[in-house]
């Protein structure tokens, strides 16, 4: 299972959110490329970045420092928060991105999502289901629909997508725990999903748990910055 840290950016600085809320923003380091450094340095090869400042505007924001990091590490970097058009894929994936995530847009344009998938191919292109009470929610979280997640996955898997980030909003930065039911009923209904966690994790028992469900990753942000896991643990775990 691939260990995805993740760092979240608002006004270039690296935060932190609560369940996704806005007005819960700690910032835990002003140099986001001092954090992916960092990661790199403990053996960690990939890393999910958050646009949220493009989530609440609706497109790219900060491809500064997408391009920072891709430039100055070897991090293989998912970039997501407010992809809404093809000139924006265009300038996260010209900014160093080797994956995006598009969520909002899979809702509420989904012709546009599709396109994205045929035109750079599944392995490019996640696909982001945020979810509260088992229900999709959009636009970094600040509105919801009526979608179940479960239904929600199962057509885009059926519409050739391979990786899904699955993020229960309820247990974002909360640290007690990931959705592992969840994930066991997503995995059953689509054996060869790659389905990467995210949400909740708060150490290392549950990085194990969610290997065991067969998770193709896992995301973890609050975790790390507030040292309930410890990035030598995190090696280890990762057999280096």
């Amino acid at each position: 299972m691939r260990i995805i840290p993740a760092i979240d950016i608002i006004e270039g600085k690296c935060v932190r959110l609560t369940k996704g809320q806005y007005d819960t923003k700690k910032v835990y380091n002003e140099n986001p490329l001092e954090v992916a450094k960092l990661f790199e340095d403990h053996g960690i090869q990939h890393l999910h970045l958050v646009d949220l400042d493009g989530a609440k505007s609706k497109h790219i924001v900060n491809y500064k420092i997408l391009e920072s990091i891709a430039s100055k590490t070897d991090l293989k970097i998912d970039f997501g928060g407010g992809l809404k058009s093809d000139e924006d894929l265009k300038i996260a994936f010209e900014s160093g991105a080797q994956q995006i995530t598009g969520g909002s847009i899979a809702v509420k344009e989904p012709s546009v999502f599709e396109s994205w998938l045929k035109h750079y191919g599944k392995d490019k292109i996640i696909l982001g289901a945020d979810f509260n009470n088992e229900k999709i929610a959009l636009s970094g979280w600040q509105e919801s629909s009526d979608l179940k997640v479960l239904p929600f996955i199962r057509d885009y898997f059926e519409k050739g997508v391979n990786y899904v980030i699955c993020t229960d909003i309820s247990k974002d930065g909360m640290l007690e725990g990931p959705a592992t039911e969840l994930y066991e009923s997503i995995l059953k209904q689509n054996p060869n999903l790659n389905l990467i966690a995210s949400g909740g994790v708060s150490s290392i028992e549950d990085l194990r748990e969610l290997q065991s469900t067969g998770c193709e990753g896992a995301i973890l942000g609050k975790a790390i910055y507030e040292h309930r896991i410890d990035l030598k643990d995190l090696s280890v775990f990762m057999g280096l």
